[in-house]
């Protein structure tokens, strides 16, 4: 199982960078570009637009499959043909991302534009010729592709490239252990654990969760000198449930006793994804939305009236940028709304849709947005639910703790540390 390619566009649809498809026409990169170009350019709105699109070959025998993904400004492009899973090419796509963001931070067309030479080593390294994703570890890639610096960019201006590169890091390779660099020291040995869980549902109009999931992921950051074996366990692992996990953990251990036993990559890894799966005691198998959204609404000739109350069900934390949105339908052309306090509203003629944004939403606290819409159509088709997002920080929907961290093979004791954050995409009856 392989891909093609991958090209990755710029918010104009222009090609930023492209693998070498060795094994395609020259002409084979531009069917895909074109195709999702056009797609775009009909769709009424870019979401309408289908994540993988048939794409008609020059050979009709071999046509082939566009399969894309939005990543802020950009999109990123994966044509494959013949027999293949889209997830596989969906997969590498997000773990290239990944690698990215690991090194460059926050990515945009400019920052790929900028250090064109380094995206261009990664894509090299992690794709092989025949479409195989081959290096992907992120401790093993910054030894073989250096991460951008200032001291590398004024040296290669003035062309002695070679001398921003210095040879105090072990070779490529070296490690016995794939994601796991040789020698590596640290003045204060420290790991960290961020607990991130998403709650995916759909409310009906009272309230009431008619499908739920947690999704939940364990990032950490590994400051550990050595090579340092670790014994994780969790105060309630039983309740995780569809767990994937970093190459790093011993699969017979947590089939045995729920216990995380691994050797850490240096610096940030995922070490394990989950799904929450509440006990029976747990209301119906569902977790309890932290918000409630009352909505009356009044539908006349060319338009309509709405009143939205929010108000938080959580009695000790604040939630953060939380956001309401409304498909107001086909035609729809304004909106006039008022707003309570420390929240704000716009009308997005793209999208058509309403936006209300709440920066954050206090214990308890209750907010409300009243306003009116204007529509070309005689009688307006709007969406029959919103879309809502809120974040939660230092909270987690499992609250999944660690009961107890063990080292093994160095002789030092490691400062351990966890905090948790959730954030939530709902779908709202009205």
């Amino acid at each position: 199982m392989a891909i093609d390619g991958l090209i990755i566009l710029d918010f104009a649809g222009r090609p930023i960078i492209q693998s070498g498809f060795r094994s395609a026409a020259p002409a084979y990169p531009l069917l895909h570009i074109d195709a999702l170009n056009n797609a775009l350019s009909t769709a009424a709105r870019p979401d309408d637009v289908d994540p993988v699109l048939y794409v008609p070959s020059l050979n009709i025998d071999s046509p082939s499959a566009c399969c894309h993904a939005r990543v802020g400004d950009m999109r990123f492009v994966c044509p494959v043909s013949g027999d293949i899973d889209p997830l596989y090419a969906f997969a590498f796509q997000q773990t290239f991302v990944d690698i990215l963001r690991e090194y460059f931070g926050h990515i945009s067309a400019e920052t790929l534009k900028d250090n064109f030479d380094v995206v261009y080593q990664l894509l090299e390294e992690t794709l092989d010729s025949g479409g195989h994703p081959l290096t992907t570890s992120q401790n093993a890639l910054r030894d073989i592709v250096l991460p951008p610096s200032l001291l590398n960019k004024v040296l290669s201006v003035a062309g002695v490239s070679g001398l921003a590169a210095p040879s105090t890091n072990p070779q490529p390779f070296a490690s016995p252990i794939p994601w796991r660099k040789a020698g590596v020291r640290y003045n204060n040995n420290e790991i960290y654990f961020d607990v991130v869980e998403t709650l995916d549902a759909i409310v009906n109009k009272n309230g009431m969760p008619v499908v739920s999931n947690v999704w939940g992921r364990v990032e950490s950051n590994c400051k550990l000198s050595g090579t340092p074996d670790l014994l994780l366990t969790f105060n309630n692992s039983h309740s995780l449930t569809d767990c994937s996990f970093h190459p790093c953990v011993r699969l017979q251990r947590w089939a045995r006793d729920k216990t995380l036993s691994f050797v850490p990559p240096d610096g940030r890894f995922n070490l394990m994804e989950y799904r929450f799966a509440p006990t029976s005691a747990s209301s119906m198998h569902q977790v309890a939305v932290p918000l409630a959204l009352r909505c009356v609404m009044t539908l006349e000739e060319h338009g309509g009236s709405f009143d939205l109350t929010l108000t938080s069900r959580l009695t000790t934390r604040s939630m953060e940028n939380v956001t309401v949105e409304l498909y107001l339908g086909e035609g729809a052309s304004g909106a006039s709304c008022v707003a309570s306090h420390n929240a704000s509203w716009s009308f997005e003629m793209k999208t058509l849709s309403l936006r209300w944004e709440l920066k954050d939403v206090s214990p308890s606290g209750s907010y409300t947005l009243r306003g009116s819409f204007t529509s070309t159509a005689v009688i307006p088709r709007l969406s029959r639910a919103f879309r809502v997002h809120f974040e939660i920080m230092k909270h987690s929907f499992s609250a999944l703790k660690i009961d107890q961290l063990k080292l093994t093979g160095e002789l030092y004791k490691p400062y351990k540390g966890m905090r948790g954050k959730s954030a939530g995409n709902l779908e709202w009856r009205w």
